[in-house]
């Protein structure tokens, strides 16, 4: 079940859904996205990620951060998470940063804001019924934006780069966006860390990741064709780099996992 966020926060969220399950979910696989997701578990149920073989158990309120090894998630039946997938130049108006601290890692939102954090899930808990704490997450992620506002025009040239790089179909230069931006290599590389929670290259990776991904799972073109048009030096090259981020081929995506 999916929500959209309310007008303001729309260039910044790109939307809310609930996960839920009725049974016992193990190993449960999933792959870096690119994205940030915030998640309040409005359950009874238990949910625990294992990143680089280290299991943590969900809080309350989970920010899991960038990701760029393969992951897992085991979740126990009657679990019922709703989630806020946050655009990636838009971290740092939410949460404090550097965002690379995240990265590969799940925090308890309590750790990162305290007393908000539980007043917060209070309110969300106690609204009646899903839309009701669809609205109470959306107004909380309002609140922190107002919070924000100073960081309005680094965000802005922040959504600009991630924009050129996503769109990028030829191989990573970061000369070009300094030349083409006017800021030093060395500033973009802190400003992607800090508010992204990836160097510039590594979110470019795992947008060309996503986009092969895609292709691959929409149908039957092949691989040497997806390696061509994602801009992968030659099939070697991709199949290294699908499976840094999958621990798959792409040819065993296709088949299945």
């Amino acid at each position: 079940m999916q929500f959209s966020p309310s007008h303001i926060l729309k260039p910044y969220v790109q939307g809310y859904w609930v996960f839920s399950t009725e049974t016992d979910m193990t190993d449960q696989t999933f792959f870096p996205s690119g994205y940030i997701d915030f998640a309040v578990n409005i359950s009874g149920g238990s949910a625990s990620t294992i990143i680089n073989g280290r299991p943590i158990d969900m809080p309350k309120v989970e920010v899991l951060g960038q990701l760029t090894v393969p992951t897992r998630l085991s979740v126990t039946r009657g679990t019922e998470v709703l989630i806020a997938r946050i655009h990636p130049h838009a971290n740092a108006l939410f949460f404090p940063n550097p965002i690379a601290e995240f990265t590969n890692d799940s925090v308890d939102l309590e750790g990162l804001l305290g007393k908000e954090s539980g007043e917060f899930y209070d309110r969300l808990i106690h609204a009646g019924s899903l839309e009701q704490k669809v609205r109470e997450l959306d107004l909380f992620l309002f609140q922190r934006l107002q919070k924000s506002r100073k960081l309005s025009n680094k965000i802005t040239m922040l959504e600009r780069i991630c924009s050129h790089i996503s769109a990028e179909g030829e191989l990573f230069n970061i000369k070009y966006l300094s030349d083409k931006y006017g800021f030093s290599e060395r500033y973009i590389q802190k400003l992607f860390l800090d508010n992204v929670g990836l160097t510039p290259r590594a979110f470019f990776q795992i947008q060309r990741f996503n986009k092969s991904l895609q292709l691959i799972q929409s149908g039957n073109i092949p691989l040497t064709t997806i390696a061509y048009d994602c801009g992968y030096f030659d099939q070697a090259h991709f199949i290294k780099e699908f499976k840094r981020f999958t621990g798959l081929t792409p040819s065993a995506i296709r088949a299945g996992g």
